[in-house]
């Protein structure tokens, strides 16, 4: 349900709470990169390898939130479950990366937050490719940590992956935000006690709504204590 007032990110808001920020998480697909496209195609091969049709809107939707274990028992039968292995060996996901579009603006907005002194984290359902998309596009070294549903024995919108942020980092929920743009990240947010902020959803709960990394860079440009 949409909330009745939207906190909009703009250069000219002025936020108190902002000051200490000492920590960012951000979710991967749908926040630092638009690849709702290429997981599409991947998921699509490997319904195709298994002889079934492409995906239906349902089905697209269910896997942008979900582990990619989640994704295939959710979109292939029951009676092929025993196949998926040998049909995702078919598919190399690597291969896709490279058209996977990173959102405007994140570049200096990363560069930014580590001139700062601001700690950066990936909390994804990602299984095994989030290493390499960050290779890939030489993003790695912007983020002390990278949680995967791989790292975690419960996956978003459990909160045990922030929890590990937050125990790594040394930091309380107050001092953190979550940037996601899915149910699953705001459930996950509002479970651990993070901040949530939205980024390009605006039919989520959350305190602040995000349209692009420039105009948040600015904000907190605005808005952070003197580092």
């Amino acid at each position: 349900m949409r909330r009745c007032f939207l906190l909009l990110c703009n250069p000219l808001l002025r936020n108190k709470a902002i000051a200490g920020l000492k920590g960012i998480i951000f979710d991967c697909d749908g926040v630092l990169f638009d690849s709702r496209d290429v997981n599409i195609k991947y998921y699509n091969m490997i319904k195709d390898a298994l002889g079934l049709p492409p995906m239906n809107k349902e089905e697209e939707e269910y896997v942008h939130m979900h582990s990619v274990t989640e994704s295939l028992c959710f979109i292939v039968p029951e009676t092929l479950h025993p196949k998926i292995s040998e049909a995702r060996q078919l598919v190399t996901y690597k291969t896709l990366i490279p058209h996977m579009r990173m959102e405007d603006g994140l570049f200096p907005f990363l560069q930014f937050l580590k001139n700062k002194k601001v700690v950066c984290a990936v909390f994804t359902n990602r299984t095994s490719t989030m290493q390499l998309v960050l290779e890939h596009f030489n993003l790695a070294h912007y983020f002390d940590c990278v949680i995967s549903a791989s790292t975690v024995a419960c996956s978003k919108p459990h909160p045990e992956g922030i929890f590990k942020i937050l125990r790594r980092w040394n930091l309380s929920a107050r001092d953190v935000v979550f940037i996601g743009d899915s149910e699953l990240d705001q459930k996950a947010a509002s479970l651990s006690g993070v901040t949530f902020w939205s980024f390009k959803n605006f039919d989520l709960q959350a305190d602040m709504y995000i349209s692009d990394f420039d105009t948040l860079r600015v904000f907190l440009i605005n808005n952070l204590n003197n580092r």
